[in-house]
């Protein structure tokens, strides 16, 4: 059984506070969109997948407890709390793409002579319970893609190395940041893919960086494995060039917050550098994301905003300085992967895209969705 980072029930929403594990598995209600927002901004909840989903929720809990005398004041509300929710971690687009297709749904709701207020609210916050389902079956469809390319992949490419153990129709792979059950709504994007491969029994082992600084691969990721008894191992993030030139990698496969018209992936800082690494070393480069997380709205990397953190997040570690008093630090939350250092391709929910063919292929399979 997955991990469930976000408990939803009759309008009672809970989170698994991130900010605790591995040694505190505790929940955190969430009563309201402050608390949502405060949750993703303080990243007791993270992952772009995860941050929509809890935003949306939040405001669907402030919806279903208050009274509203009119339909334009239910729609005033939910577009102003959901353009709040969008400033909680601008870099991740998937609240982004959540908060402008609901707002969407309520100026047609408001619109509809044929609702009321109550229910406009009713079938508004449907739509936003929906979305637990909708992300699990994208995870599913996302591992599904994805493993099938590895496993072709690599069936394509020398199995006979002295460091594969002699296991030429195992997969061993890297991933960085954590992209499971706790960044989405269940199953993960690019953890996801692993699971898939694990299910098929083609794993031979995981590699995962500790992600600094923030932790997220020694104190999620490294949880998630251990959780799943996929075979794993943990490595420093300095450790990644060292890694490919000594052992056999098969795919390097990361997730995304936020994928541009033509290819660039803005993900969790260090994703870039590995990128690098893969592609010196002849290792194919994943990205692992739902189709809400590309945004053809941005032509390139250039454009995404990306978010800077506190300081405080690299000088400490569990609340103990670990950094000389009174040193600079510059800590983006993020980096930009350039589209052609993603030599294996975008996996989504609807296939696996060359990064070349990303946006056309967006296109067409948003003009065939009624």
């Amino acid at each position: 059984m997955t991990l469930e980072a976000i408990k939803y029930h009759n309008g009672k929403l809970q989170i698994l506070d991130q900010l605790l594990l591995p040694t505190k598995l505790q929940y955190l209600a969430i009563e309201g969109v402050e608390d949502g927002w405060k949750a993703i901004n303080t990243m007791q909840v993270r992952g772009a997948p995860a941050i929509a989903i809890v935003g949306s929720l939040s405001l669907a809990v402030e919806l279903l407890k208050d009274n509203f005398t009119s339909k334009k004041v239910l729609r005033q509300e939910i577009e102003g709390k959901l353009n709040y929710l969008i400033s909680a971690r601008p870099t991740a687009v998937n609240m982004k793409t959540a908060a402008q297709s609901l707002i969407a749904l309520a100026n047609k709701l408001d619109a509809d002579p044929s609702a009321d207020v109550d229910s406009m609210r009713s079938r508004f916050v449907a739509v936003i319970e929906q979305m637990l389902d909708d992300d699990i079956n994208d995870n599913k469809s996302i591992g599904h893609y994805g493993a099938i390319s590895i496993i072709n992949q690599s069936l394509l490419s020398d199995g006979d190395s002295p460091n594969n153990n002699g296991n030429s129709d195992k997969i061993t792979v890297l991933t960085h940041c954590n992209t499971g059950s706790l960044a989405t709504a269940g199953y993960g994007t690019a953890l996801g893919v692993i699971r898939a491969l694990n299910k098929r029994k083609k794993i031979e082992r995981v590699y995962f960086t500790e992600t600094r600084p923030y932790n997220q691969g020694a104190r999620l990721t490294a949880y998630e494995l251990a959780h799943e008894n996929i075979p794993a191992i943990l490595i420093c993030d300095s450790a990644v060039s060292a890694l490919m030139n000594t052992r056999r990698i098969s795919a390097v496969i990361v997730g995304a917050d936020r994928i541009t018209a033509n290819g660039d992936t803005a993900n969790k800082i260090g994703t870039y550098q590995i990128a690098v690494a893969a592609k010196y070393h002849g290792v194919p480069f994943y990205v692992a994301a739902p189709l809400t997380t590309i945004d053809l709205s941005l032509p390139s990397g250039e454009h995404i905003v990306i978010e800077e953190r506190p300081d405080k997040e690299m000088t400490y570690i569990a609340g103990s300085r670990i950094a000389a008093p009174g040193i600079s630090c510059w800590n983006p939350a993020f980096d930009v992967t350039p589209a052609n250092l993603i030599t294996g391709g975008i996996i989504t929910n609807k296939g696996v895209f060359a990064t070349s063919e990303l946006a056309e292929k967006i296109k067409q399979i948003n003009a065939a969705t009624p």
